[in-house]
């Protein structure tokens, strides 16, 4: 009754942190995962299978929730995960090679994530767009 309708349960807002919080873990995982598995035979097909897999994920995050920190979060994840792991390690051992399928799927993922945050951020603005 106090309460003014706008301001969300303090309940509302944890959920709201958890559910933001499963994205950006997701996006991590994904990372994580990618990065070891991107060399597979066929090499290259598999680097752009995961690419579009982030892409997929940021677009869909996106879409789903109806924000762009939705579309962002879990690009972040794989983009920290992704790069911690093609930085080389002092012993000079690198778990992304430079190899095409590395570039592939660094660059393109990077590109993906990009792509995928712009198409959250044009899926919210049309969302919020008064209908004619």
């Amino acid at each position: 009754m106090g309460r003014s309708q706008g301001a969300p349960a303090a309940g509302q807002r944890t959920l709201t942190a958890l559910g933001y919080l499963a994205l950006f873990v997701l996006g991590a995982l994904q990372g994580l995962i990618g990065s070891f598995q991107y060399g597979r035979p066929p090499a290259p097909l598999i680097a752009i299978v995961l690419v579009l897999i982030i892409f997929a994920t940021c677009a869909g995050c996106g879409w789903g929730v109806g924000t762009f920190g939705a579309a962002l979060l879990p690009a972040l994840g794989w983009i920290l995960a992704s790069f911690i792991l093609a930085m080389p390690r002092p012993n000079g051992s690198v778990v992304i090679t430079a190899s095409a399928a590395g570039e592939w799927y660094l660059y393109g993922g990077a590109l993906a994530c990009a792509a995928g945050c712009v198409t959250g951020f044009f899926t919210r603005l049309r969302r919020s767009a008064p209908p004619r």
